[in-house]
């Protein structure tokens, strides 16, 4: 599957296996957010993660020497796009993207991708739309493991009795994320 250079549709589904290749410069940036700082990783002049700042954890996994905080082109990109979507003038992102995760994790990804801007789904509903009717937990697990949380929406995954369960950033960050969608959806037509 691959996201990398493909425009048509919110997350740019369709993720390939990450090639391993030897000394690709790493570049990185900080986004700013109403909950704060953003990091922002870019390798093969795509996205590779999103994260809330961690303090260096992230960071640390890159060998030395192979990661430098730059504002690129595409994370300056990522900065504006983020930017329209924290001010509610933006529902969907036109970034390339490149998160590393197993076949399963790259499946659920692309079904977050199709949640609409302003609704959620159950992980079960998830389960359900990979064929994967017993894989609720599974589907949990994948949504953890995101790595490129808002673009990728993971916020939008709820319990099954609507309830807000899981978030990386904190349950805080996601009934933030969630109420700024409500906030900034269209008025139906009204007839």
């Amino acid at each position: 599957m691959k996201y990398k250079d493909n425009h048509d549709g919110q997350c740019m589904p369709n993720f390939p296996e990450k090639p391993a290749s030897a000394g690709i410069l790493t570049y990185f940036g900080y986004i700013p957010s109403p909950f704060g700082p953003l990091l922002a990783v870019e390798e093969e002049n795509a996205i590779t993660h999103l994260s809330l700042s961690d303090g260096g954890t992230l960071l640390g996994q890159f060998p030395p020497g192979s990661i430098k905080q730059q504002d690129t082109p595409l994370i300056v990109s990522a900065k504006q796009q983020l930017g329209e979507y924290f001010l509610g003038t933006r529902k969907d992102f036109q970034l390339p993207l490149l998160p590393s995760g197993t076949p399963f994790q790259q499946k659920v990804w692309d079904a977050l991708c199709t949640i609409p801007y302003g609704e959620t789904r159950s992980y079960k509903d998830i389960a359900l739309q990979i064929q994967n009717p017993k894989g609720c937990r599974a589907v949990g697990m994948a949504n953890n493991r995101n790595p490129i949380i808002i673009v990728i929406p993971c916020h939008r995954v709820i319990g099954s009795n609507g309830a807000l369960v899981g978030y990386a950033g904190g349950l805080g960050v996601k009934e933030w994320l969630l109420e700024h969608e409500k906030k900034y959806l269209p008025e139906p037509v009204r007839r």
